[in-house]
């Protein structure tokens, strides 16, 4: 039936042991380092996706710490701002205190310049109207009084204008 067909056995078998020997060394030299770079390549591939992946939740975390340091930082400033506005409201205060407490001084000062001003015009004035009154009764009763007179008539004009 073979032989029919044009199958020679020798010719069979010869080609079937030089097709395994080709067979052999292509697997041997050319295919299995063809698989082995393409096996390479796929696990290159899935470490680069694994990476990326990776750094994609590094940058998420990045991002989110980025933001939040931001908050932070706007956070702080606002506290700064404000304490500096107090801090101005108190140095302002207290500067103005200052000035109320000087202006304060200088009225105080002022009263008490303006109050022994008018104790040395009143002491003036009795002196004054004491001689006026000495001058006078000296003029009216036309005699020169003595020191004890004179004396005696200031006290009792000091006495009565007091």
């Amino acid at each position: 039936m073979f032989d029919t067909l044009g199958i020679q056995w020798p010719k069979l078998i010869a080609q079937l042991i030089n097709f395994s020997i080709v067979l052999f060394v292509l697997w041997k030299f050319a295919f299995k380092p063809i698989f082995g770079m393409l096996d390479a390549r796929k696990n290159k591939i899935a470490e680069g996706l694994t990476n990326a992946d990776k750094i994609k939740a590094q940058l998420a975390q990045t991002e989110a710490d980025r933001q939040r340091i931001l908050a932070d930082a706007g956070d702080k400033a606002n506290k700064i701002i404000e304490e500096a506005r107090a801090a101005a409201a108190r140095v302002s205060e207290l500067e103005t205190q200052k000035a109320i407490a000087a202006a304060e001084q200088i009225i105080a000062k002022a009263r008490q310049a303006a109050l022994q001003d008018h104790a040395r015009m009143l002491a003036e004035l009795k002196r004054e109207v004491g001689r006026l009154v000495v001058q006078t009764t000296t003029t009216v009763t036309g005699k020169i009084l003595t020191s004890d007179d004179q004396r005696r008539l200031t006290e009792e004009t000091e006495r009565q204008l007091a």
